[in-house]
């Protein structure tokens, strides 16, 4: 069985800084490295959105533009970890944030081949 455990997130002032990370695990998951990783997000009552994907290598990275320029996106594949670093948020960044595995940054930039999803962590900006 396969986990994508998410952490880090919480409740933060505008402005303030959090960062996600997302540890993958199980049996079967058997070599994260060969796995694009990225976020999505769900804000209450607004239908789920892409937010950012990397690369099998980590040398390629797609962000949705109203977070582009605030936030990175990054993995360590000897931890099976990913990373998404967020400053200056916003009240509108506040939503579940859930991380996923799939086939390639593009293909899960449009929402298409994810594998794993996992349970999602909130995130809380307040004004």
């Amino acid at each position: 069985q396969v986990q994508l455990v998410e952490s880090g997130g919480g409740l933060v002032q505008a402005g303030g800084s959090l960062r996600l990370s997302c540890a993958a695990s199980g049996r079967t998951f058997s070599s994260y490295a060969s796995y694009a990783m990225g976020w999505f997000r769900q804000a209450p009552g607004k239908e789920r959105e892409f937010v950012a994907a990397i690369s099998r290598s980590g040398e390629n990275t797609i962000y949705v533009d109203s977070v582009k320029g605030r936030s990175t996106i990054s993995r360590d594949n000897a931890k099976n970890t990913v990373y998404l670093q967020m400053n200056s948020l916003k009240p509108e960044d506040t939503a579940v944030y859930y991380c996923v595995a799939g086939r390639n940054p593009y293909s899960l930039s449009v929402g298409t081949s994810i594998d794993y999803w996992g349970q999602g962590t909130q995130v809380t900006v307040s004004s």
